[in-house]
């Protein structure tokens, strides 16, 4: 007998869509076919919904340890089931940073009590931590986090002989916040002369975080990855002159180096900061309809890999102070797949096209195991989502600790209404089962 048989779901898979059932059985697929009847404990007619693999974000920001007033793994992990995100991999940039291995279990144990939704988180690399770095296990850890631009406590990693070290010495995967410190440091007093510091906005902030900090940091990253043969994946591209650096992908070849958009480089631009102001300021910064269309269309041709959420929260409060003082990032996890679908629904990009980037394409480059596609043997983790429900984000609605959001009052076409982690329902109608299923995602990586 089937745990759940799931009826008439379009069934989107592998570039194609079509009507299928789907069996469930001890967390996983047990069978896809065009018609399957076998007894099953509890049997859903989805006639009319689309079915898509779980989406798995490759980075988040939980805030978890230390940052907690803001968001904690309970709280942002269970926004992100409500989102379809079934699977997370968590940045380092907590308080304390996760730069040693003690501290990066406490969050693997945090999140074992606390999260429906599969985790695994990056290791932090800094200045003087590189031996410890080492010692990562690649079979259960996402990869090295580098921040080759601003971070908190001393995880800047701003020295060439370290980054020389690191990606000529890590085996496995290294991804980097790529922004040039000098660029920006250098924009920063030019800025203030030029203005005076109290009368900077966060419309300036795409010029003092630029373009120029964003293509040298990503070029030199590029560089140092094609001169060792390291495994790097560059995150939250935001130029349209640094999406030249990638390759398409191509057949039977894997690509080494990889690259990441994220929704909000998708769907905002500067145009946005007069009305959203200090609500969408985040590193690195939004920037030009130009560069959102060329970051669009790497994403279409395969030149970017991933598209993903840096969800990063912080309180309304502190959104709300001055440009300075005010902290960088925006809450996005419960809402990356309605961002998605509607860039969707204005002809830009496919249903097929979007599961590949967000589903399919990170269980491939961070090799996953059994998760990431519609198909017997895999986990099932599995969004049910209705493309014609609409409605409206409010604060009722929202499942962030920190309760705001840059989408608020947006009306969206399309909902979530079912999200099932390793066969469990999560998620349901609006509702949180209480259901905790949530596993340590691993990854079938050869160690050394």
């Amino acid at each position: 007998m089937l745990d759940l048989l799931i009826k008439n779901a379009r069934v989107v898979n592998r570039g194609q869509t079509q009507t299928l059932d789907i069996g469930i059985k001890k967390g996983r697929i047990d069978c896809v076919d065009t018609r399957i009847n076998r007894p099953a404990k509890e049997e859903i007619n989805a006639e009319g919904l689309f079915l898509l693999p779980g989406i798995i974000d490759d980075q988040v920001h939980f805030r978890e340890p230390g940052l907690t007033h803001k968001a904690d793994i309970r709280s942002e992990s269970t926004a992100a089931v409500a989102g379809g995100v079934t699977s997370f991999m968590e940045m380092p940039n907590t308080i304390p940073p996760t730069t040693t291995l003690d501290k990066l279990e406490e969050k693997y144990r945090i999140a074992s009590k606390n999260s429906p939704a599969n985790y695994s988180f990056y290791m932090g690399a800094s200045n003087d931590n590189l031996e410890e770095v080492l010692k990562t296990n690649p079979r259960d850890v996402c990869g090295i986090k580098v921040f080759m631009g601003s971070s908190t406590g001393n995880m800047l990693v701003d020295d060439r002989s370290v980054l020389e070290k690191l990606f000529s010495r890590c085996e496995m995967l290294i991804a980097t916040h790529c922004e040039d410190e000098e660029t920006i440091r250098n924009n920063v007093r030019l800025f203030e002369e030029k203005y005076g510091k109290d009368q900077l906005r966060a419309t300036h902030h795409p010029l003092i975080r630029s373009r120029e900090g964003c293509l040298l940091s990503s070029s030199m990253a590029v560089e140092m990855a094609r001169k060792h043969g390291t495994r790097l994946h560059i995150l939250h591209i935001s130029t349209a002159e640094e999406t030249r650096l990638f390759e398409k992908k191509v057949e039977g070849r894997t690509k080494n180096i990889t690259a990441e958009a994220c929704v909000h480089h998708l769907y905002f631009s500067e145009e946005d900061y007069p009305r959203l102001g200090n609500k969408i300021k985040c590193n690195p910064a939004i920037k030009s309809a130009a560069d959102r269309a060329e970051i669009l269309n790497a994403v279409l041709d395969d030149r970017i890999d991933v598209i993903a959420t840096d969800h990063a929260p912080h309180t309304s409060e502190e959104k709300s102070l001055p440009y300075y003082q005010s902290p960088s990032g925006l809450p996005l996890v419960q809402h990356s797949l309605n961002i998605m679908f509607e860039i969707h629904l204005s002809g830009k990009i496919s249903m097929e096209k979007m599961v590949e980037k967000m589903c399919h394409r990170p269980a491939e480059l961070f090799d996953l195991s059994d998760r990431g596609y519609v198909e017997e043997g895999q986990w099932a983790d599995l969004v049910l989502f209705d493309p014609k429900q609409k409605w409206i984000v409010s604060k009722d609605n929202i499942h962030y600790k920190c309760k705001w959001s840059p989408l608020e009052d947006h009306r969206f076409t399309g909902a979530v209404v079912r999200t099932l982690v390793n066969g469990q329902t999560v998620y349901l109608n609006g509702q949180f089962t209480g259901a905790k299923p949530g596993m340590r995602l691993s990854f079938t990586r050869e160690t050394t």
